[in-house]
């Protein structure tokens, strides 16, 4: 009997990543045939390289998924299933989840234990919840190996979409040396190269794996991926934003070939400037009322997409129907004249307001919002310039799919802990939700914090997110998703 030592484990592994590269060679990458499947995510190569660092780039998303698993993982059709973990249990009344670890293995050879999984996980979820402190992991107690297999997390109270949360990308589980598939990567250029791993024994396969389940995966400009798809030279194009949108048409993409994923979350403008005009709760009322929302369907005309003056887009888990702001029953021309009348009062008190500077992303979408967010504040007396993502701003785009249902993840994203001009006293009451003893106070306590931020008008609804992707015909298992998630070992199957 052969037995898999670390450094023959690592032969093979050579043996079979050079084995997959000569059948690339032999079969080409297109779209076409039998060969690999191309698969374009729109990014930069640092989404790659340091996809911790890039989150929530889409990317960084997919490359997580396909080569470091979390316990649980969605499926395409965002339903939660076992990854790393075979199985699970729910015990005390929700205060106790305990998962069997599945046979698995680290890219070095090494094997997968309780300890390690545990020491990891416990440090991702006191990093997420300083961005995150009243969301579904605020009450993690411990995360504790009960055996060389199993591992709990404890919990203080019970709480719903914990194992959405597990199944997040950030959540995957991973060493200095890469984390335990689905597949194996090898980078060739500026290409990545994922072989599958033998999920029944959690080692790489005995024979390279045939072409067609190969994935040869690129993170580039979209421009690069539209014209790679369009002419047959990748199977798929995903991470696509209204950013894009605009390239589509010229590029002579078949509107066939086009998926528009069901997503709710969070796109509109947060405050994130500090100063005498933006600290001023009249103006932010003013910037959010003047702005003419129903431009925006013309700028990205997709069917079924909707706008929204409201920050929730719809109960949840809120108790009542979410917030409208005070102006939402006004014309749009008496929005405009309050808060023209707001920047007068504000302009004689303090002299004409410096330019507002906007963060959005590269991309004729943010050129086209821009041109729109300029006229229509421009109506109101405040001037605007455009600034990148990285630089200062005093309004910075928030583009993101909601990672789980609740009131808890729209309120958390917009809250004090992401330096937004953010409401003290909702984020008081959003604290003590989180120390309720009922779940009714609960409830209450949300929906105070909702209304409270609704008013505070630190955040500017814009509209639900877009996603969209680019599926060839080969593939047949692609699925709509309302995480915008399509781990590629549950996509990408093929007609050949």
């Amino acid at each position: 009997m052969f037995i898999f030592t670390p450094f023959a484990r690592s032969c093979r592994r050579a043996t079979l990543v050079a084995g997959v590269g000569l059948a690339l060679l032999a079969s080409g990458c297109s779209d076409e045939g039998k060969g690999p499947v191309v698969v374009s995510v729109l990014g930069d190569k640092d989404d790659f390289a340091k996809p911790l660092l890039h989150l929530p780039d889409p990317g960084a998303k997919l490359i997580l998924e396909a080569t470091a698993q979390g316990l649980v993982a969605f499926d395409a059709s965002g339903e939660i299933l076992p990854a790393l973990a075979q199985r699970w249990i729910v015990e005390d009344d929700g205060r106790s989840y305990i998962f069997r670890l599945r046979r698995a293995f680290w890219a070095n050879g090494a094997r997968v234990t309780a300890p390690d999984v545990a020491r990891m996980l416990m440090a991702r979820i006191e990093s997420l919840r300083r961005l995150d402190p009243d969301g579904p992991l605020d009450v993690v107690q411990s995360v504790v190996p009960m055996t060389g297999e199993v591992i709990e997390i404890r919990l203080t109270a019970p709480r719903p979409y914990v194992l959405q949360m597990l199944a997040q990308p950030q959540m995957a589980v991973l060493s200095r040396d890469g984390g335990t598939g689905p597949y194996r990567r090898a980078t060739r250029g500026n290409a990545s190269y994922l072989t599958p791993v033998d999920r029944t024994s959690g080692d790489d396969p005995d024979e390279p794996p045939s072409p067609s389940q190969t994935l040869v995966l690129r993170a580039e400009r979209a421009a690069l991926a539209i014209i790679r798809f369009r002419e047959r030279d990748a199977a798929l194009v995903l991470g696509g934003r209204f950013t894009d949108l605009p390239l589509l048409v010229p590029a002579g993409v078949d509107r066939n070939s086009v998926r528009v994923d069901p997503v709710n979350g969070l796109l509109g403008l947060a405050v994130t400037g500090q100063g005498k005009l933006l600290d001023d709760p009249a103006i932010r009322a003013a910037i959010n009322m003047s702005i003419d929302r129903s431009q925006l369907p013309a700028l990205f005309p997709l069917g079924g997409w909707a706008t929204s003056e409201r920050l929730l887009p719809d109960q949840m888990d809120l108790g009542r129907a979410p917030t409208d702001p005070d102006w939402a029953g006004l014309p749009l021309d008496q929005r405009r004249a309050q808060a023209g009348a707001s920047v007068a009062r504000w302009r004689a008190d303090n002299g004409a307001p410096p330019p507002l500077r906007i963060a959005l992303p590269r991309g004729p979408g943010a050129t086209l919002l821009f041109g729109m967010l300029r006229r229509d504040l421009a109506t109101i007396g405040l001037p605007v310039r455009r600034v990148a993502l990285t630089a200062e701003a005093d309004l910075r785009l928030v583009d993101e799919v909601a990672a789980y249902d609740s009131a808890l993840w729209y309120l958390g994203r917009i809250g004090c802990a992401r330096k937004i001009h953010c409401s003290d006293a909702a984020d008081a009451q959003l604290h003590a939700a989180s120390l309720a003893p009922t779940m009714d106070e609960r409830v209450a306590r949300i929906a105070e914090a909702e209304a409270q931020m609704v008013g505070h008008n630190g955040y500017i609804p814009l509209g639900a997110p877009v996603r969209w992707s680019l599926v060839s015909k080969r593939l047949t298992g692609f699925q709509l998703s309302a995480r915008a998630r399509h781990p590629l070992n549950h996509l990408l199957r093929t007609t050949n």
